[in-house]
């Protein structure tokens, strides 16, 4: 087993998979830190391991002291808390369906040997597939299914990722840990996604300078977007009634927002800017076809009831 890998346990399921996240730099709408650790509290995963941490971080830089320093709480002079870097690993289970969640911070150094770390933590759980969680700001409707952007490893895996309702990316530019460790994955053969959810941010400055940037810093929607694709994937069969009203609850109190926003400055005319958004954004709903039978068959039993 890798020296950097502490494990106390392992999955007794036939199919695991793994869900990576981090508390990272493409962390829009708290997708890839936030949505992990709900999980987690959510199904009770226990921990079972972790990646240790020590050779991965920068604890000084000349001029950013504060910045990348250890936070620290002293009483009287005592430590009564010292927040360090983690990368922990989780387990939950149904059956023969195990779920492994990985919860880590953004590595500063050595991001190749990082890597090579979590990969063979999958291997050594016999991780079928990796799913890593990535989200990033962008001008869509709130009131819309999110658009989820895809990386993936291997190009064999294409085809089948033509049934998620995603977008395959074509970006250029400074790359997120997700994205970069896809290609370490397809060297080292294993299946692993990056899927990242447009979290909506708009932008009025152009309309009315005094008027800050809206984003959703918790994006419920977002998570329940990227846990549908996840959740029939893996065959988890987890309920995500509670993300669907949370959903529910965000775009409400969004609307209520952005129409309270409107009547307090109607010179910026946020309808006609939040119009233009929706007019260029294009809808790519999942909706599996087994989830479509089961809707159809309920409406139909609902019909003859009535």
């Amino acid at each position: 087993m890798d020296e950097l890998l502490e494990l106390w346990n392992r999955p007794k399921a036939t199919e695991v998979y793994m869900l990576a996240g981090w508390r990272q730099w493409a962390d829009a709408g708290a997708v890839s830190s936030a949505l992990p650790q709900y999980l987690i509290d959510q199904l009770g995963a226990t921990q079972i391991g972790r990646i240790k941490s020590t050779p991965f971080y920068i604890y000084q830089l000349p001029g950013m002291h504060g910045f990348l320093r250890p936070e620290i709480k002293l009483e009287d002079g005592y430590v009564t808390k010292l927040q360090l870097h983690h990368n922990d690993v989780y387990y939950w289970e149904s059956g023969q369906q195990g779920l492994v969640i990985f919860l880590g911070d953004e590595p500063n150094l050595d991001i190749d040997h990082y890597g090579q770390v979590l990969f063979n933590l999958a291997k050594e759980l016999n991780v079928r597939r990796v799913v890593a969680l990535g989200g990033v700001y962008a001008a869509v409707p709130f009131d819309k299914d999110r658009s989820i952007s895809c990386t993936y490893s291997l190009p064999k895996m294409k085809e089948e990722l033509n049934d998620y309702a995603v977008r395959f990316s074509h970006y250029e530019g400074g790359a997120s840990i997700p994205s970069y460790l896809a290609h370490q994955a397809e060297q080292m053969q294993v299946e692993y996604i990056a899927f990242y959810a447009m979290v909506p941010m708009y932008d009025f400055s152009s309309i009315a300078p005094n008027l800050q940037a809206i984003t959703v810093e918790q994006d419920w929607k977002a998570w329940y977007d990227v846990m549908a694709r996840i959740n029939h994937m893996f065959r988890l069969g987890i309920s995500l009634s509670d993300l669907e009203r949370q959903s529910e609850e965000l775009v409400t109190t969004v609307r209520g927002k952005l129409k309270e926003l409107e009547e307090r400055i109607p010179q910026a005319k946020i309808d006609e800017y939040l119009d233009k958004v929706t007019q260029s954004f294009t809808e790519m709903p999942f909706m599996p076809l087994d989830d479509v039978w089961e809707k159809g068959l309920g409406d139909l039993l609902q019909g003859m009831g009535e």
